[in-house]
């Protein structure tokens, strides 16, 4: 494989032009099709084989006009001090407010609004009341005037003295995070350029990166409608294809840099660094689409399409970097080098100058593992330990989906979650929905049930269908929507109804989603960390290496888990942090993490140890096969893990808690696994095992396909010798290095 990424990256150098010429055709051609595609929609959701599921489709069955799936607001107006919302004048204001949401604008996605007196939805103390809407589609699917038109609703009544409100997931809006992404490119730009010295350098990577996200992002825009991916399906691709597609081109000019000062000529240095470098984003990127494509094991579509939509853009951002970076090195000659370098390196005439066959002068990474070769018991422990400390926490996770409960206490939705807590009760933020398939015989017989069950405040009467052979009951729990309580209380219903009785609503649909997320968990890491296994088992050529890399993954997913419990649902350090309210932590964030981050920490273990590897193959012994590894890997992955952090990072500033909580858990799971497990764990592993961390049977090794990662065919074909005294590097290097 090494030599055909070799003659692909010379060729890429070699024909630039057309190269650039075609992904740029194909950056026009995608963005065409984006731009010309009708806007997505929020797509299906649906969680199959859940009970919540399965009342929503014997709801659709049983009530046709219902749209049971659809949006919900709620409207909480509140009479000022010493006044009642029963008093004629409030009267007046809140059916104002009803007709103008009957027949204003966007009133075609309007399904019903309940006049709160009709319905007696009035507080006990007569201060506080709500409207109720329905809509006929999605959250997401609102349309702009349809969502104004129910913000505007309260204004006349605002100015009237009135408090007005308004909470429920038809005020849901696609994800913003363009904060955040401008945040982590201008951190990537100020890291490439400290990394590499040279604005051209530093730029390249970026540019790259960009246009392999454009072109994913704009094809699934362009096929949202096609493959119902929905406009949140994007986020995960632009993300993630951001992060690989920084790091992927970075790789490929750190070491087309490297064969630069060896004395390659420019061509043969983007030849070999597509066949060397080039080899370990390949495989870096199979990890990442693994990750990603493993998602379908959750069994809920839109995840599964999310996770196939950003491996689409990982494939890209590989091919991007195997052919797009070298032609663009082509272009940028010698101004990727710092202006000290190049006249070390080229005469007047552009020819490259044969480098000197001395030793490099250590570097920071050359230093760093050297001290952990002579301390790697202690480094070992000390990253063992301290990562196992902080995952302590993980132990009490409690997982669920946020409400409005955990919106910050300045907005609208937060106002009216309190206010409806304060006047009827917590539980009215999340009324149950049990669905009775059956006859009104039967709906009484369930009603009659629940009245006697603990934690329940008020049970409605059964609400039949046309034909009398379905009933709808609300149930309105005691406690707080995410509470254990209402928990309990969901599992208490079914567990003493028959195969006839469903619940469902918000609030059931959240809990069986949570449930769902945490059963997939195990088979979702021991389908990816296997597979992963058995990927870098071909690129190591050994077992204890990939066993090394797949347990320390997990050391470092468990620990961000363990930080994230203690800040978000511990509320530790809370305020540095804007937490403004605990609670569980988002049931995606454990499968959403393992994804993310398993893709990026291999790519850190793929480029990192595929030096080592390297070195070792070409005669370096052990220890000095991990010094070479971090003389020439440890800064790029450093860069690269510094980008990624800040990226994530920009999100924690974010209002929305679930997308505080992502960025925090990324942005402490790639600091440990970068800085802890990958430059401190790693060296201390190989340097206590040796020669054994390269071991793998020989019947085993007869068996495997040689994909030759570290570029030994490589040297054959261009007609090399692979020893490594002819780098300067005798045997006993490292045995001198160690008694140091």
């Amino acid at each position: 494989m090494a030599t055909f990424l070799y003659r692909l990256g010379r060729g890429a150098f070699r024909r630039r032009g057309l190269v650039a010429l075609l992904w740029v055709a194909l950056l026009f051609a995608a963005g065409f099709g984006a731009a010309t595609a009708s806007a997505p929609t929020s797509g299906s959701f649906s969680i199959p084989g859940t009970e919540a599921q399965k009342a929503f489709d014997l709801l659709d069955k049983k009530f046709p006009g219902m749209s049971a799936d659809g949006a919900t607001a709620r409207i909480v107006v509140k009479a000022p001090a010493g006044a009642k919302v029963t008093d004629p004048a409030t009267k007046t204001e809140v059916e104002k407010m009803i007709s103008g949401l009957k027949g204003g604008a966007g009133a075609d996605q309007v399904a019903t609004v309940d006049d709160p007196y009709r319905t007696q939805a009035v507080s006990q103390d007569g201060s506080t009341t709500y409207i109720s809407v329905k809509y006929k589609v999605s959250g997401m699917e609102l349309k702009d005037a349809t969502r104004e038109a129910l913000t505007d609703s309260g204004h006349a009544a605002q100015q009237a003295g009135l408090q007005v409100e308004i909470g429920g997931d038809a005020l849901m809006a696609a994800p913003e995070t363009g904060s955040g992404e401008i945040i982590g490119i201008l951190v990537a730009a100020i890291v490439l350029v400290i990394t590499f010295g040279s604005l051209i350098a530093a730029g390249l990577p970026l540019l790259t990166a960009l246009i392999g996200v454009g072109i994913g992002v704009s094809s699934i825009t362009a096929l949202a409608n096609v493959l119902d991916l929905g406009n949140t399906t994007s986020t995960l691709a632009m993300m993630i294809g951001l992060a690989v597609g920084i790091d992927y081109a970075l790789f490929i000019v750190s070491r087309y840099r490297v064969e630069l000062a060896e004395g390659r000529e420019r061509d043969e240095a983007a030849g070999r660094a597509a066949g060397t470098a080039g080899s370990a984003v390949v495989f870096a990127g199979l990890t990442v689409v693994i990750a990603l494509v493993g998602l379908a094991v959750v069994n809920i579509p839109m995840l599964t399409k999310m996770g196939f939509a950003a491996a689409g853009t990982v494939v890209i951002a590989v091919l991007v970097a195997l052919t797009l970076v070298p032609a663009i090195l082509g272009f940028a000659g010698r101004k990727v080098l710092p202006a000290g370098e190049k006249s070390k390196l080229f005469g007047k005439g552009g020819k490259a100058k044969q480098a000197a066959g001395a030793e490099p002068k250590p570097n920071g990474g050359t230093r760093w593992a050297r001290f952990v070769l002579r301390r790697p018991v202690m480094v070992l422990l000390a990253g063992v330990i301290g990562l196992g400390v902080i995952a302590i926490p993980a132990s009490k996770l409690e997982m669920g989906l946020p409400d409005d409960g955990a919106q910050p206490v300045s907005t609208t939705q937060r106002k009216a979650y309190d206010l409806l807590s304060e006047g009827f009760g917590p539980g009215f933020n999340g009324p149950l929905m049990v669905v009775v398939d059956g006859d009104k015989a039967l709906a009484d017989q369930t009603a009659e049930r629940i009245k006697g069950l603990e934690g329940v405040v008020a049970v409605m009467p059964p609400m039949p269908n046309e034909a009398k052979d379905a009933a709808v009951i609300s149930v309105i729990p005691k406690d707080r929507p995410s509470s254990t309580q209402t928990e309990d209380l969901v599992h208490s219903i079914r567990d003493g109804s028959g195969d006839d009785v469903f619940v469902t609503g918000a609030t059931a649909m959240n809990i069986d989603f949570s449930q769902k997320m945490n059963d997939a968990l195990l088979p979702y890491l021991a389908l990816v960390v296997g597979l992963a296994f058995l990927l870098l088992m071909l690129v190591f050529r050994s077992i204890l290496v990939p066993l090394k890399a797949a347990l320390g993954f997990l050391l470092s997913v468990v620990a961000a888990l363990g930080a994230v419990v203690a800040v978000f649902q511990w509320g530790w350090l809370g305020s540095l942090f804007g937490v403004e309210q605990t609670g569980p932590i988002m049931s995606m964030m454990p499968i959403f993490m393992v994804g993310v981050v398993f893709g990026l920490a291999m790519d850190y273990e793929v480029f990192l140890v595929t030096r080592m590897r390297e070195a070792y193959v070409h005669g370096e012994r052990p220890g000095q096969a991990v010094v070479t590894g971090f003389r020439y890997s440890a800064r790029v992955v450093v860069a690269a893990a510094v980008i990624m952090i800040a990226v994530f990072a920009g999100f924690i500033g974010a209002s929305e808690q679930m997308v505080k909580m992502i960025g925090f858990g990324l942005a402490v799971a790639v600091f440990f696994d970068a800085f802890v497990v990958r430059m401190a764990i790693v060296p201390a592993v190989l340097a206590l095992l040796g020669h054994k961390a390269w071991w793998l049977p020989k019947w085993l090794d007869r068996i495997l396909p040689n994909v030759d990662v570290e570029g030994e065919s490589l040297r054959k074909h261009l007609g090399e010798s692979g020893s490594a005294s002819e780098d300067g590097h005798g045997p006993d290097k490292d045995r001198e290095l160690v008694n140091a």
